[in-house]
């Protein structure tokens, strides 16, 4: 098993489908029999809910571990598979806060990670939808970065920033943090603004990393998390399954 790929999926922004897809590609990944743990760094806890756990009734959370350096709350067996989960509670707004000024802050999810990283094939990481310390601890913690861009060309555009923070970190804090490269998500195949979005990631995007099979926009994708399942469980011949167990693929041969 060796140590764990940990792959932060990261965007600046809301709305692009970024906890979706981790629920869904950790599922995948699990299914190919990797060993997956995925770690919920968002306040919002979204992907705590999608995987069935309740974050208000949680004592035990990532803000444990990263604040008070507590062995990481694992939840495992998810699914029935080789998935496991951190959860995240509100609490975690709080450490936005305290790690300004906590010492050696930059490592504290390096540190969390790293007792439990010969355990896993993968960790996942769900960033925050922000550029706030959250998010570059996670990227300072990460092996990759995988980076979900909604098919819309204020989407595209906001992608400069984005870069712009990865490189920050990579030029100083995470010398190795290479970007396992772009997921095109909420495709609307109806409209040609969305495949002309598509054609433009292809463009000015490619030259820097990977781009992967597009995600369609699915109510089922919200369906399914409602339900708190994967797609996969919740409608197994929906089209946009092919497309997770592709990318899901292409990441385990990376």
């Amino acid at each position: 098993m060796g140590q764990a790929k940990i792959i932060a999926i990261f965007n600046q922004s809301g709305g692009v489908g970024k906890t979706s897809l981790t629920h869904n590609l950790g599922y995948h990944l699990a299914l190919r029999k990797r060993k997956v743990l995925l770690v919920d760094m968002d306040p919002q806890a979204s992907l705590t809910v999608f995987l069935g756990l309740e974050p208000s009734d949680l004592e035990e959370t990532i803000y444990q571990s990263l604040m008070a350096a507590e062995p990481l709350p694992i939840h495992s067996g998810l699914y029935q598979q080789s998935l496991d989960l951190v959860p995240a509670n509100i609490n975690l707004s709080g450490a936005e806060l305290e790690l300004v000024v906590a010492d050696m802050r930059e490592l504290r999810l390096v540190d969390a990670l790293e007792s439990v990283r010969e355990n896993y094939d993968f960790i996942l990481i769900d960033c925050p939808p922000s550029l706030g310390i959250l998010s570059y601890i996670s990227l300072v913690a990460a092996s990759h970065v995988l980076v979900p861009i909604q098919t819309e060309f204020k989407a595209l555009k906001g992608t400069e920033l984005l870069l712009q923070t990865i490189s920050r970190v990579k030029s100083r804090a995470n010398r190795q943090l290479q970007i396992s490269g772009f997921v095109p998500t909420m495709y609307d195949a109806r409209t040609a603004q969305a495949s002309a979005c598509v054609e433009s990631i292809r463009q000015s995007l490619s030259k820097i990393a990977p781009i992967f099979p597009t995600v369609p926009r699915a109510v089922a994708f919200v369906d399914a998390s409602s339900q708190q399942l994967p797609l996969a469980l919740y409608q197994r011949t929906h089209g946009a399954i092919q497309v997770l167990k592709e990318i899901a693929k292409l990441l385990d041969k990376k």
